[in-house]
Formats: structure tokens, sequence, C-alpha cells
């Protein structure tokens, strides 16, 4: 699979090991930086890392800040991108299967190695079911905001 993978300055490390965890298990993998853990603003690397998903040179994304928040935040920005926050394994599940979520993000300083791999599988594993959650996903890159209050 074709991955993407971003992150901000606190969470360099968690993308360093999940970038490398995910080649040796045979994806195509492409670290959109930083490439060091000097200061940087999260927007700059999830508005990359939702463009790699829009153009289509990567099928799935992993974005990773501190708490996992702003920069789930900066991605869902693109209308292409269904980012979903998670900090365990049946959350990634649910993403995938109920929201065809294609980008993941966690929070380094609050989930471990071993979890954030966790999330990692079931999100990477997990297929769309399709069915009655199509046309809700299909909504949410097309959003009618001036809908009345209560649905049709």
């Amino acid at each position: 699979m074709r991955i993407a993978i971003a992150s901000d300055h606190a969470a360099v490390a968690l993308k360093a090991t999940l970038a490398a965890w995910l080649r040796d298990a045979g994806h195509d993998v492409t670290d959109l930086g930083p490439a060091t853990d000097a200061r940087v603003d999260y927007p700059d690397y999830g508005y990359r890392l939702a463009e790699a998903i829009a153009d289509g040179s990567a099928e799935r994304g992993i974005a990773l800040c501190g708490s996992g928040i702003g920069i789930s935040i900066a991605v869902n920005r693109h209308p292409a991108a269904r980012c979903a926050l998670v900090a365990e394994p049946l959350s990634a599940t649910l993403a995938r299967e109920h929201n065809d979520a294609n980008v993941l993000a966690l929070g380094a300083r609050l989930v471990g190695e071993d979890m954030a791999k966790a999330c990692v599988t079931a999100f990477l594993t997990t297929a769309f079911a399709g069915g009655r959650h199509a046309a809700r996903v299909d909504k949410l890159a097309a959003p009618n905001l001036r809908s009345e209050r209560e649905p049709a």
C-alpha cells in the first residue's frame, strides 16, 4: 500500500519508528517530514498529507503530532481527506469500516509505540463497509452547510 506519513516536531521519533516498521512490512512509505525535531507548525505538515491523499500519491495517510488533535484538524480541512483521531484499535477499525477514513491521526505524547502500531494495523487491514455508510461518507466531501436544523 502507498502510505504518506507526516508529523510535527513532537512526533518525529514515532513517525520514524512507524515509517520503518511499515516499510519492513512491505508498504511504500513517503515521509512528508519534518526530518528533525526542530519546532515546526503542524498545519503545514497536515496540509501536505491531505494533498498527498487528494492527488492520489498516497492511498492512506498517517498524521502525528503531540496530541493528534491539531494535525487531524489540519488534514480535515481538505475535502478529500477523512482523518480520524484514535487512541486504540477499535476506533481505528470503526473509522475505516463506517467512515472510510483515509488518514489516521495519533498523539505521540498520548499513545505508546505498541498501541500506535496496533491502531495502524487495524486502520490498514479494515475495509470500508459501504452500504448505509456510503451516502453519509459522500456528504463529508460535499457538506450542505445551509441545511435545515432537522434533517429530512
